[in-house]
C-alpha cells in the first residue's frame, strides 16, 4: 500500500539532518568492528552479507547487494579468503559456478563486536509501545527497500 503525502520542506530537513547523523554513527561503528576484525569497512560488509545468505552465495549476488562492480567484488573476496573468513567452492549443482563460502565456523566470535549495538536498541525500542514499533518497522521496511531500488540498485 503506497500512500503519497505532501513531506513540508522542515520535515524533510530534519529526517535528512537524522539519517546524515544515522549514517556517520553506522559507517564508524563498523569502521571499528572491521578494523578488530582485520578487514576494511567494505570487506565486513560483504562479509556480513555473505553471512545473512542462506548458504554460499555467488559473488554476483554480493555486487548486487552491494552495489560494487564484479571487479571490486572479487577484490573483496580475495581479501576476505585470505583473511580466513570465505573460502570459494565449486556450485554442486553447477560445476563451472563458483560460489562463496563463509568459514567462520562460530559466529558466536563476534558477538562482543556488537554487544553495545544490540543493548542500545534495546534501549530504544524499550521506549516505544507494540503499536509505535511496528510504524518503526514499516518506516524501516520501506526506506532500506526505497534506499535499495534509488541507490544500490542503479
Amino acid at each position: 500500500m503506497t500512500s503519497e503525502h505532501d513531506v513540508p520542506a522542515d520535515v524533510l530537513e530534519r529526517f535528512s539532518a537524522y539519517a546524515r547523523e544515522s549514517s556517520a554513527l553506522t559507517v564508524l561503528f563498523h569502521s571499528r568492528v572491521a578494523e578488530q576484525m582485520g578487514l576494511s569497512p567494505t570487506d565486513e560488509k560483504c562479509l556480513d552479507l555473505a553471512m545473512r545468505a542462506d548458504g554460499p552465495i555467488t559473488a554476483g549476488r554480493i555486487a548486487e547487494l552491494s552495489g560494487l562492480s564484479t571487479g571490486a567484488v572479487t577484490g573483496v573476496i580475495d581479501r576476505l579468503e585470505r583473511a580466513g573468513y570465505v573460502r570459494r567452492v565449486r556450485d554442486p549443482h553447477d560445476r563451472r559456478k563458483v560460489l562463496v563460502e563463509v568459514t567462520v565456523g562460530d559466529e558466536g566470535k563476534f558477538e562482543h563486536l556488537f554487544a553495545g549495538a544490540q543493548e542500545t536498541l534495546r534501549e530504544v525500542l524499550s521506549r516505544f509501545t507494540p503499536e509505535e514499533r511496528d510504524v518503526l518497522e514499516r518506516y524501516n521496511q520501506i526506506l532500506i527497500e526505497t534506499f535499495r531500488r534509488h541507490v544500490i540498485d542503479r
